[in-house]
């Protein structure tokens, strides 16, 4: 009885920290306000990812792993902002571009060189391997 009473406190317990962290997930914003991320669209994605090593984040509000990678993205942004151009592509609002990438899940991070498509990643990732993959094309 005791062993039943101690399983089920430590599964109230985990439900309600799972509850607390989806809560807070939930509500972190997706497309910061950050100076280093350009935000691309339809119209400027060519000429943007034509010049240098671009990494497009395709994210999208209501996609939670999006939120999560957010920050993550806004610090890599921040510290290759001399070497490389960090931007973020809603998918919900520039659909062509999606499309042509083949966009299926998101988030989906795209790595250009002189533009053309290098490195996908899909999913989220830890800040060092992102930054990995962006010295890798540097």
């Amino acid at each position: 009885m005791k062993i039943l009473l101690i399983v089920v406190l430590i599964l109230a317990g985990a439900a309600f920290y799972l509850i607390y962290q989806f809560k807070r997930i939930k509500n972190m914003p997706v497309a910061d306000d950050n100076k280093y991320v350009k935000t691309l669209n339809d119209v400027n994605f060519k000429n943007q990812v034509s010049k240098g090593v671009v990494l497009v984040d395709f994210w999208a509000a209501w996609c939670m792993p999006c939120k999560i990678i957010t920050p993550i993205i806004n610090e890599i942004a921040e510290e290759f902002k001399e070497k490389a151009l960090i931007g973020k592509l809603n998918v919900d609002e520039n659909q062509k571009t999606a499309q042509t990438f083949g966009i299926r899940s998101i988030p989906t991070l795209v790595v250009f060189k002189n533009g053309k498509e290098v490195e996908r990643i899909t999913g989220v990732k830890n800040k060092a391997a992102l930054a990995k993959t962006l010295n890798k094309h540097l």
